[in-house]
């Protein structure tokens, strides 16, 4: 650690050591919680088969689908066109502004991170405008609305307050950039280092430390859930083959109904 960072810079050496430790334990929770769900969807029988139709036959039928509403968001394509939209918008985002964010734990930066890092500036526009105009359809549409819950509001404000204060801090309020990446390294590296107090940065964080923890236990979890869905990961194919569940397969035959 810096010496001179113990000095004049004692409250971001502060702010550091309180982040730091904010940060392990979210990843702590955000990676046992994850875990332990995703256990638990592997566990849970699939007695019956039940895709919804029309289904593919094959096992390669069945990966073509999974890619296709993964990557491509199929069943919402043909249930709602603005639902799809606005939902697409948003994961892309994620995704690219995710992926461009990997600059500040890596060094050197790879380069395929650097390729991307002038379409990162737009992914968080298009992650923001996602936001909203998903905010926009709970509130406005009447069975949209019926069925949200507070939590699905406050999901929707927490993402869309992470998304709007980073670009603040892209377009507003700027952060020495060296300083926050020294951070992030010293947390991959167990070497804490200080953090700049500029209070878009310790909004942004707290609030993806916030998202981190609150992860494992809301309907986010439908990010790996959807692996592991019947109605999607399924053959249709009862006809040909009698479907027996794993856990069902060791049970006596008991023919006689007693």
């Amino acid at each position: 650690m810096p010496a001179d960072a113990t000095t004049a810079g004692g409250s971001p050496l502060l702010l550091g050591a309180i982040f730091a430790v904010l940060f392990y334990l979210a990843t702590a929770v955000f990676l046992v919680g994850v875990g332990a769900r995703v256990a638990r969807y592997a566990r849970t029988p699939a007695p019956l088969v039940i895709p919804t139709t029309p289904a593919p036959t094959t096992h390669v039928g069945v990966w073509a689908r999974m890619f296709r509403e993964v990557v491509f968001f199929e069943s919402l394509f043909k249930g709602s066109k603005w639902s799809w939209l606005f939902g697409w918008l948003f994961h892309f985002g994620m995704l690219v502004a995710l992926a461009r964010h990997l600059r500040y734990f890596t060094e050197p930066v790879w380069s395929w991170v650097v390729m991307i890092q002038w379409i990162g500036v737009y992914a968080g526009i298009a992650m923001f405008l996602g936001l909203g105009g998903l905010w926009i359809r709970r509130v406005a549409v009447d069975r949209i609305r019926y069925i949200s819950a507070p939590s699905d509001h406050l999901m929707l404000a927490l993402l869309l307050a992470i998304a709007g204060s980073g670009l603040v801090m892209k377009y507003g309020a700027h952060t020495d950039i060296v300083s926050l990446k020294a951070f992030t390294l010293g947390l991959v590296f167990f070497d804490w280092q200080p953090l700049p107090s500029d209070l878009p940065l310790l909004v942004h964080l707290s609030l993806v430390i916030i998202l981190m923890l609150i992860f494992p236990f809301s309907k986010l979890l439908h990010a790996p859930g959807v692996f592991f869905s019947p109605t999607r990961n399924m053959r249709d194919n009862p006809r040909e083959h009698r479907h027996v569940a794993p856990w069902a397969r060791d049970l006596p035959d008991r023919a006689d109904g007693a």
